[in-house]
This record gives structure tokens, sequence and C-alpha cells, in this order.
């Protein structure tokens, strides 16, 4: 599976992190700098603040990324990843632009990874998780994502760009609904059930 090496990548970004100085200033979304160093709506998706910010994003992307690059393809599954990540960028920006959120700079793989939650819901909407501790399917967990990250993009004191994980979220629902009308054979791998861990 591809999203194994994406994992290794991450890590070994971490490491660069932890060694060189300046290091993550150079490459997470910097507000101020999102217009004149635009690669950086890109490269902040492979940073992470600490490390059970890793891990935990990681545990989450091996556990919901598996069953969609199976479904999907190596491809279409990359092209999911990162664009859910970059658009999770550019809707964190727009909040900053807007004065709804404050401009905090911003890195991690979560918009990404709501990406491939959002696809997930589409092309395997009954597939049970536990979310909070509670049995649910996906296309019933989605509403809870939705209110839930909506209400943390006005929470400026939480620490946690909630308009990326959106962005990511709803790129990956419309980007899976034309997926899906385009692939003749409707039938997807979809396990019955899962538990992801709370990231």
């Amino acid at each position: 599976m591809f999203q194994l090496y994406l994992i290794f990548a991450m890590f070994i970004v971490f490491f660069l992190q932890m060694i060189f100085p300046y290091f993550t200033e150079m490459f997470y979304f910097d507000p101020s700098l999102a217009l004149s160093e635009p690669w950086r709506f890109f490269t902040s998706i492979f940073l992470h603040g600490s490390f059970s910010h890793l891990f935990f994003n990681m545990f989450a992307f091996f556990l919901f990324g598996s069953i969609l690059e199976r479904n999907i393809g190596r491809i279409e599954f990359i092209k999911i990843f990162i664009a859910g990540g970059v658009i999770g960028s550019i809707l964190y920006y727009l909040t900053i632009l807007t004065g709804v959120a404050p401009p905090i700079p911003a890195l991690g793989a979560s918009g990404g990874i709501y990406a491939i939650l959002g696809a997930l819901v589409i092309l395997t909407p009954n597939l049970t998780i536990f979310l909070f501790f509670i049995p649910m399917k996906m296309k019933n967990a989605v509403f809870v994502w939705i209110i839930i990250e909506f209400l943390g993009v006005f929470n400026t004191m939480s620490g946690i760009a909630s308009a990326a994980h959106l962005g990511g979220l709803f790129f990956g629902l419309g980007y899976a609904y034309l997926l899906k009308k385009k692939i003749q054979e409707p039938e997807f791998y979809e396990p019955e059930f899962y538990e992801p861990s709370n990231y």
C-alpha cells in the first residue's frame, strides 16, 4: 500500500523537524507568507507539531486510508489526500482573511485525512466505526464531524484549524461523489466494523 510510504515520509520529515532548527518555520503554513510562498499550502501537510500529533494522525491515516486505497487505487487515493490537505489550508486561510480565525500558522495532515473520511462516507456509507465510543455508520458520523468542526472554526482558543478539517471533508465528499458516478461497478470493499482512534 502506497500509504505506508507516505507514513514513512512523514516520520522522516518529523525527524528533520526535531534535529534542524527553523525547518518547521520554513515549510509550515504561515498566513503572512501565503501569497509570496504558496508552496506552504502543500508542504504544511507533511509537518506535525508533536509526536502525539503525528502518531494519532498517522494511525487514523493508516486505518481509513487502507480502506480507501483498496477501493479506488493508488493514484486516486493520492489525489484525494493531497488535494484535501491543500484545500483545507486554503479554507483555513480564507477564515483568516475574513477575520473569523486569528492568523496563526498551521501544520498537519488532518485536512487530507478528513478528505479520506469524506470519500469513505460516499464510497462505504454503511461502514460502522466507533465515534466517541458510540458505534455509528459513516453516513451518520459525517454530520457529527461537520457540526464539531463548524463550531470549532469559531473557537479561536482551541489551537485546531477546524476550517482545514472542513475543507478536506467537503472536498472528499464531493470528489468521491463524482468518482463513484464514473465507476461502472458500484461495489466497494466495505468492512462491517472498524474502531478508529480519537484523533
